[in-house]
């Protein structure tokens, strides 16, 4: 038996290992239905793309069809090793606007507004540029710039310059708005994943136990009580016990799917599914939205010191294996999104409605789809999207993947602001910077001009950049599943940490907010002992 039983390691539930675990007198369990993080295309950075490629670590989910993609099923990459998605993500590390943190206060939920979790956030960091009123050193999760950027990032930047928008150095400092690149979640030279950062330091502790390979079925109840967790692991179903509280941490699409699997979410909807509901809360698995994203892919035959598939691309990543074999430096520590920004869709906007992230390859449908010779990428995604939609059981059986839609674009003024975004983007990647170069935008999208004609072209191509939140909202309404304290509406020894709490989406990548997500929550649970 153990005090606390923490439901997958991704990032949030790292954290909480992690934090927990500092207490000799506290016992931890952590689960995690996937393998143990040890492969070199996890640590390698530019490993992100082969993985990608061809689904490693994932889970191999992909949305239900989606009436605004043209009927399309979307891809939805989530982490299935330790550190979740935190192990292969593109390791930008960004916050959002402090006005994100505001709104979530503002619905109901003391504590989370932006003077309160900013020094969560810097709890949880160790930014190599020093501490200042933002930043924090000495906190597990490293931040640093990359160490060796390429130089069509710094390009992009100047093309944004010369597009009108002003150079912002960070991101998470005084301002959000402005182009720049990007810091990563790296050190010296590797991917600094959660697991990394929270984990892997304290695998000793004697209070600390970690399974891999655990597929979490359900959480035990007795009564209304959480008391334990139900998993399956090697073919046996095994039990695990807890003695004060069980943290469900498996993220935006399993954490609604394992508590309905438990009988607890919309009661018609387990009924349908045979499944005996022990408590009804109509909001597990609503709300469920994402950055919707649109890419444009330039062909640049003479940019050489871009990522892509030829002769010349081979013998520079040969040379890199080396380099980054011997120094952990060189071509093979990029992200990718080296580089971005955060701009609004019109000049009558308060605060950034979209995000740029500048790709030094040609990237296609994910980096999925190999394309031939040199280019570059950008994305535009949309901040806060106003489509809602849902996570639902496929069937009782607790292997089965859940069924997962976003709904994108199902409301109208978010086609209209990506229409917007596109075009933005666009006049950027034609500036001197990068024009100089003579790339040409591929055919699929430049044949759109027309806002008629983007819309159709965002019909036939966006997807997600990987930010699914909001299934298991925090607030105090009857569609809100969690509270302040994210414990379960109306259950004893059970809370969800993870980005399904997120009332809405922040403007910006999740990873650092779900890691201070679980910072927060991992001192509320300290408080919260006699």
């Amino acid at each position: 038996m153990f005090d606390y039983l923490i439901i997958g390691a991704g990032s949030a539930g790292c954290v909480l290992a992690g934090r927990l675990s500092e207490d000799p007198e506290v016992t931890v369990a952590l689960l995690e239905a996937g393998p143990a993080d040890s492969s070199v295309l996890i640590h390698c950075p530019a490993g992100l793309a082969v993985m990608a490629k061809f689904g490693l670590s994932g889970w191999g989910l992909h949305t239900v069809p989606q009436a605004g993609l043209n009927g399309r099923s979307g891809y939805q990459p989530r982490g299935k090793v330790l550190g979740g998605s935190s192990s292969l993500n593109a390791m930008v590390y960004t916050r959002g606007h402090p006005g994100d943190y505001d709104f979530w206060a503002a619905q109901g939920n003391p504590g989370w507004s932006y003077a309160e979790v900013l020094p969560f956030f810097k709890k949880a960091e160790h930014n190599e540029r020093g501490a200042d009123a933002f930043h924090g050193v000495g906190g597990p999760l490293n931040v640093m710039d990359l160490r060796s950027p390429n130089r069509f990032s710094e390009l992009f930047v100047q093309a944004g310059e010369q597009a009108g928008y002003a150079r912002n150095a960070d991101f998470n400092g005084a301002s959000l708005e402005g182009v720049g690149p990007y810091q990563v979640t790296h050190k010296h030279g590797e991917r600094h994943s959660a697991a990394k950062a929270y984990v892997t330091p304290h695998l000793s502790r004697p209070n600390l136990k970690v399974f891999t390979g655990a597929h979490t079925t359900r959480i035990l109840m007795d009564g209304k009580r959480a008391v334990g967790v139900e998993y399956v692991h090697e073919g046996q179903t095994r039990r695990l016990k807890c003695r004060r509280e069980v943290l469900l941490s498996a993220g935006a699409i399993q954490s609604p799917q394992i508590l309905m699997l438990s009988g607890i979410g919309p009661r018609e909807h387990l009924l349908a599914q045979q499944i005996t509901p022990i408590h009804h809360l109509a909001g597990v698995g609503q709300h469920l939205h994402d950055h919707i994203d649109m890419v444009q892919v330039v062909d640049a035959p003479r940019g050489k010191d871009l990522f892509g598939v030829s002769p010349r691309s081979v013998l520079r990543m040969i040379k890199g294996i080396f380099e980054w074999q011997k120094t952990r430096s060189g071509m093979l520590t990029t992200n990718f999104a080296e580089a971005g920004g955060f701009i609004k869709s019109d000049a009558s906007e308060a605060v950034p409605d979209l995000q740029l992230h500048f790709v030094i390859g040609k990237l296609i449908n994910h980096g999925r789809t190999t394309a031939l010779g040199q280019g570059y990428s950008c994305h535009v995604c949309l901040l806060r999207p106003m489509s809602r939609g849902s996570v639902r059981l496929a069937s009782k059986d607790p292997l089965a993947l859940p069924l997962v839609d976003p709904a994108f674009l199902s409301q109208p003024d978010d086609m209209a602001r990506m229409v917007r975004g596109f075009k933005l983007m666009r006049n950027i990647l034609q500036q001197p910077a990068l024009a100089q170069f003579g790339g040409r935008e591929l055919s699929v999208t430049a044949s759109a001009q027309t806002d008629a004609e983007i819309e159709q072209a965002i019909r036939k191509l966006a997807d997600t950049i990987y930010h699914p939140v909001g299934s298991c909202r925090m607030g105090p309404g009857d569609m809100d599943v969690v509270d302040a304290e994210l414990r379960v509406h109306g259950l004893q020894g059970l809370r969800v940490v993870d980005a399904s709490i997120m009332p809405r989406i922040v403007s910006g990548n999740t990873n650092a907010p779900v890691i201070m997500i679980a910072e927060k929550a991992a001192a509320m649970i300290k408080a919260a002992v006699p």
